[in-house]
């Protein structure tokens, strides 16, 4: 992105404190789910909508054939990392909705307006979104309101989304959900709010004003 500051990546899998509560559920138990959330199922049928969702958009970025398979080998892990980003959608919103918060379109469309100034396009901070992030361009927009429910949560407890007291606020939202990945996809760590291994850094340290903060 055009003169943008590296940000701190704050929803990712490492909390080192925290001592690892592991569940997982049995595709016996859960036929045909990814994940069950609070009683709801992340369909494996769903969880691949969203990785094609992705693949296409790199597809359609970058038509070299060549270059395409070098983004292949260097997302090889999309399908976790989606499924852990699914998850935590909904752990996120769960922690926001306990405390309170509510994010309206204006205040999405404001910081899309925003980063969208900083990254010079529209365009540009979709191809920004999915190169980094792994998030489809149709998906942005979900994307923003969650970085401000946890930008709003983090405000309400008096701390940055770094902190372990925010990640308690997670911990105990995961608690709350029951969630259970299907053993194929890895196990969700509790205290962690975090697929094990997962490696996606979607979540931003971002102002309301759409400045994004050092690392």
């Amino acid at each position: 992105m055009h003169r943008r500051r590296r940000t701190a990546l704050v929803l990712s899998a490492a909390i080192a404190t925290a001592a690892p509560f592991l569940t997982a559920c049995g595709s016996d138990a859960h036929p045909g789910a990814a994940a069950v959330v609070g009683g709801q199922r992340i369909t494996v049928a769903q969880l691949e909508t969203r990785v094609n969702e992705v693949r296409q958009a790199q597809r359609s970025a970058v038509p070299d054939e060549q270059q395409y398979q070098q983004v292949l080998a260097a997302t090889s892990s999309l399908t976790r990392d989606t499924l852990h980003n699914m998850v935590l959608d909904q752990v996120l919103h769960r922690a926001a909705q306990d405390a309170g918060i509510s994010v309206t379109r204006k205040e999405i469309q404001q910081m899309r307006t925003g980063l969208e100034q900083q990254a010079g396009g529209s365009k540009a901070l979709q191809n920004a979104w999915l190169q980094k992030y792994g998030i489809a361009p149709k998906r942005l927009d979900d994307n923003l309101r969650l970085q401000l429910e946890a930008q709003k949560l983090a405000q309400q407890l008096g701390t940055d989304t770094t902190q372990p007291v925010f990640w308690k606020a997670l911990s105990k939202a995961s608690q709350e959900l029951h969630v259970d990945l299907n053993p194929r996809y890895g196990a969700w760590d509790v205290q962690k709010s975090s697929r094990v291994d997962a490696k996606t850094p979607w979540v931003r340290e971002v102002t309301s004003s759409g400045t994004q903060t050092t690392a």
